[in-house]
Formats: C-alpha cells, structure tokens, sequence
C-alpha cells in the first residue's frame, strides 16, 4: 500500500526535493478539548492553505504598547499581506502572555463561527473595530478592490503577565477549511459545523 497526502502540495520539512517524502506531517492541524471528567471529545480540524498563512505572525509588545500596539501590529500585517490569503478573510487575533499562548488563541479564534462575538465587551468592540478598519483598507474579494475584505474578525484571549501583550494574527481564507467533530463515549458523533454530513 502506498500512502498519499491529506493535501497534494503537503511536504515534509526538509525533505521538500525529489525524496518521495511529500507526505507530510502534522497536516492537518488538529485542537483537542477534552473534559477530565468527562466522556466526551471536541475535535476541531483546520486546513489552512499557502496563502492564508501568509499575513500569519505574532510579536510580544511592550506594556507600554497597549492594545492600541494590538491594533497597529494587527493591521500592519493586514496591509502589507492580506491581499495573499485570498479575500475576504476571517482574521483571528490572539493576546495573551506569549507568542505560543496568543498562536493558540488566534487558531481557535478561526475556529468559532463568523458571525460569533467575544463575550468580553471590550473584546468584542475591538473586534468590530478591526473588522471595519480591514475593511476600510480596501483589499476586496480576492484583491481586486471593494469595502469587503473580511468576513470578520474573531479575538480570543487568556490571561496575560502585566509586563507583556503577546499578540498573534492568523487568517482563514473566503473557503474557510475547518471542521468540528464531537464524540461521545461510545464514539457517537455529530458535525456540528457540517450539518447533513456523514462520515464513511
């Protein structure tokens, strides 16, 4: 038997030339949220492309910065790469003490539905203010120019130390690949995200 890639254009880290090893690691990527004292599991799947990664980055900002520095970084990188990830976007932003844990936080922001607000208040009116500052900048659908250039923007944060802001951006693109499967102890599920879908 010969395995294939999830994703065709999937390569291994440095074996990218003529190795036959384009099969590829850790794609896709793969949220696990398990309950210790439960039976259940939440499986989030995630297939982000090429360009959609690329407008990805994260900086850990000065105090000093505040979240008027989250704003700056976040639209720095929309202005300089959102036009690669293939518009409109759903922006996830990240903050919390470190890169690693603001890189978490903006995945799992790309995991909750476009239409769905932080419950934070203050989190919530920045989403909505990077939404219409992005969308002011003009990108478009898939570049060519318009006032719709995300779908939304989706913040998620944890707790952070008081001396540091760690922000992250990632993006998903107008297809959006993702995925949630819930199972249940008797690996009964349901596709809560894919509504009429079966698993073969």
């Amino acid at each position: 038997t010969k395995k294939a890639p999830l994703r065709h254009n999937a390569v291994q880290t440095f074996d990218e030339y003529n190795t036959g090893m384009n099969i590829g690691d850790g794609i896709p990527s793969i949220f696990l949220q398990v309950d210790g004292n439960g039976t259940d599991i939440s499986m989030y799947v995630y297939m982000a492309g090429g360009g959609c990664t690329l407008p990805g980055a994260a900086k850990v900002l000065m105090p000093g910065e505040g979240y008027e520095g989250v704003v700056r970084f976040v639209m720095d990188r929309m202005t300089s790469y959102g036009i690669n990830a293939c518009p409109p976007l759903l922006v996830g932003v990240g903050v919390a003490t470190s890169v690693e844990t603001a890189a978490l936080n903006s995945k799992l922001a790309l995991m909750r539905r476009v239409d769905s607000e932080n419950p934070n208040a203050n989190a919530a009116k920045l989403e909505h203010l990077l939404e219409d500052g992005i969308n002011h900048i003009g990108l478009g659908p898939q570049g060519f120019g318009g006032q719709k250039s995300v779908m939304g923007v989706n913040v998620e944060n944890t707790a952070r130390h008081p001396s540091t802001i760690g922000v992250t951006v990632s993006t998903g693109c107008w297809s959006h690949r993702r995925g949630l499967i819930n199972f249940d102890a008797d690996l009964n599920y349901d596709l809560p995200l894919n509504k009429g879908v079966e698993l073969s």
